[in-house]
């Protein structure tokens, strides 16, 4: 490590700290990185989903990971799905990811965040989201595997006398 065995600097090691790494993480690789570290802990032997909510500031405020709800064994509880009785699929029972990220973040408001996760939220994990007022949300893993491109479209003029299209995601 650059000293001898007195623990003074050698005189034959140059150490040049004059310029910075260039191959480091992004902010956006990081912290979908950690939601994908979350998603390891996911005891679902089909879906691993990780998510974390990064503040404005670029701190995690909370993570979370698909799992069943605290107290609730997941020995016993069923993590496949049976088509004849709804009581033995696991959606029944399975927490989210986003959800369990916002029931576990660490601040008071998550407003103006970002929330990074491994699969595309859900209808009702984006019904959350939005009343949390989470301003942003990175995911492109199903997107990406599907080779699908995806566009936030604004209409310009009412279609068809509707004003209502006005946000909406298309996919190609």
């Amino acid at each position: 490590f650059g000293f001898s065995d007195s623990g003074h600097q050698s005189d034959n090691v140059i150490c040049n700290h004059a310029v910075k790494r260039n191959d480091y993480l992004s902010w956006e690789e990081y912290f979908m990185g950690v939601a994908h570290m979350a998603a390891l802990r996911s005891k679902d032997p089909i879906t691993q989903v990780g998510a974390v909510i990064v503040n404005q500031d670029k701190r995690i405020v909370g993570s979370g990971y698909n799992g069943m709800p605290t107290g609730c064994s997941d020995d016993v509880l069923p993590w496949g799905k049976d088509p004849e009785n709804f009581l033995e699929n696991k959606s029944a029972y399975v927490c989210h990811a986003e959800l369990n990220a916002i029931l576990n973040k660490i601040v008071g408001s998550i407003k103006g965040s970002t929330i990074y996760t491994v699969l595309f939220p859900c209808n009702e994990c984006a019904k959350l989201i939005i009343q949390k007022k989470v301003n942003t949300i990175a995911s492109k893993r199903m997107f990406d595997l599907a080779g699908v491109i995806s566009l936030h479209f604004h209409f310009f003029t009412p279609l068809f006398g509707f004003s209502d299209f006005d946000n909406c995601m298309i996919f190609f």
